[in-house]
């Protein structure tokens, strides 16, 4: 099963930029989509972004024109440049996809162990 690895986090102030990553242990060709969640104290996991596997990309209406998604398959791995970033973005980020079960014919959802950004105002 495809693990993911996230990392790029850390303290950047506000209206800065920082890129997270998102390496795959296996193939991302055909996983999709690849998203972008954020969790911060005390809310509820939210979607940020994602991206199809034919490059068809989605953001949440806060992060739009802010943020942008791309994918490397050849790296195996997803990208968030993340520009002008205010204090209400800081949360734990999470890499997300789904895989395909054969044997119960349903998607399992992966999660990476997620990175922490902050930013200060």
């Amino acid at each position: 099963q495809v693990q993911l690895v996230e990392s790029g986090g850390g303290l950047v102030q506000a209206g800065g930029s920082l890129r997270l990553s998102c390496a795959a242990t296996a193939s991302i060709f055909n996983l999709n989509p690849m998203g972008w969640y954020r969790q911060a104290p005390g809310k509820q996991r939210e979607l940020v972004a994602d991206i199809t596997s034919s490059g068809t990309t989605n953001y949440a209406d806060s992060v739009k024109g802010r943020f942008t998604i791309s994918r490397d398959n050849a790296k195996n791995t997803v990208y968030l440049q993340m520009n002008s970033l205010k204090p209400e973005d800081t949360a734990v980020y999470y890499c997300n996809t789904q895989t395909y079960v054969p044997l119960t014919r349903t998607y399992l959802a992966v999660w990476g162990q997620g990175t922490l950004v902050t930013v200060s105002s």
